[in-house]
């Protein structure tokens, strides 16, 4: 993985809420990702979240409206706690670097990967924020999205804000099926300029939890697969949000106590790690 960043890449982040980095695999590691995902996926049969019978495409306490979610993309989480092959891809110790040195975080704990699929014919992604989602408000999280196929304008790539993040907060406007339904929580940003983001299989971007995005509909026949995770920083404290985490998970827990569980969140990268 090329997991070495510029300072200019770190200050394009931060202005912008976002990153591409072109071929972020090599040709090797992109069928190596892409083996190990299919796999993952098959075990997995549909399931949404290890232990749970939810199928993607079905309603929970999320996502409604199953009719046309369903139809926006597959999604499958936490593969890495089912598959040995995806643990080692997403638990590596220079990708958990890398996502410090983007965040300006000393710690980096996994929050949740995903695999989103968008079937030929789906339906757009929304504008939307992911950490309004999460167990945690923080405002240096982040995710990386992975493409395995090519992500194009034609088939669903990703669409930001561009330096959106400075101006939105923890407040949720989930994900509407109208692609302006953010702006009734952000009116201000209404007239922002958007900027498409495709790229090649085995590139991959980076975006602030509270960077406007979205992607758009799969106009062609063909599947659009990306793998992504979504990185917490270490400290980071509940903030009484289920989100991924279980009944037995949140009945042990009170807003302010710490996620540091690390079979849930583990820690992949410290810059002050413990003493033996």
């Amino acid at each position: 993985m090329k997991t070495q960043i510029t300072q200019q890449q770190i200050e394009d982040y931060r202005k912008n809420g976002f990153l591409l980095i072109e071929d972020f695999l090599d040709k090797d590691e992109l069928e190596i990702w892409r083996e190990a995902v299919t796999e993952a996926l098959v075990q997995r049969d549909g399931r949404k979240l290890p232990g749970k019978d939810t199928k993607t495409g079905e309603e929970d306490g999320i996502n409604k409206n199953a009719d046309y979610f369903g139809k926006v993309f597959d999604q499958m989480l936490n593969l890495w706690q089912t598959n040995e092959k995806v643990k080692q891809l997403i638990l590596d110790e220079n990708l958990g670097k890398m996502v410090a040195n983007l965040s300006g975080c000393d710690g980096i704990r996994v929050w949740h990967d995903q695999a989103l699929i968008k079937r030929p014919w789906a339906n757009p992604t929304s504008w939307h924020l992911d950490t309004p989602f999460w167990s945690f408000s923080d405002r240096r999280a982040l995710s990386i999205w992975v493409a395995l196929d090519d992500a194009t304008l034609e088939n669903g790539c990703l669409y930001f804000l561009p330096g959106s993040y400075h101006a939105t907060s923890f407040e949720n406007p989930g994900i509407g099926k109208n692609m302006d339904e953010v702006f009734k929580f952000y009116p201000q940003l209404s007239s922002s300029d958007s900027k498409a983001v495709p790229m090649k299989a085995g590139s991959c971007s980076f975006h602030n939890g509270l960077t406007i995005h979205g992607a758009g509909a799969n106009m062609t026949k063909g599947f659009r697969r990306a793998m992504t995770c979504a990185f917490m920083p270490d400290g980071a404290v509940f903030n009484g949000i289920q989100n991924i985490l279980s009944d037995e998970q949140v009945a042990k827990l009170k807003v302010g106590d710490l996620l540091q569980d690390d079979e849930q969140n583990p820690l992949i990268y410290s810059k002050n790690p413990a003493l033996p």
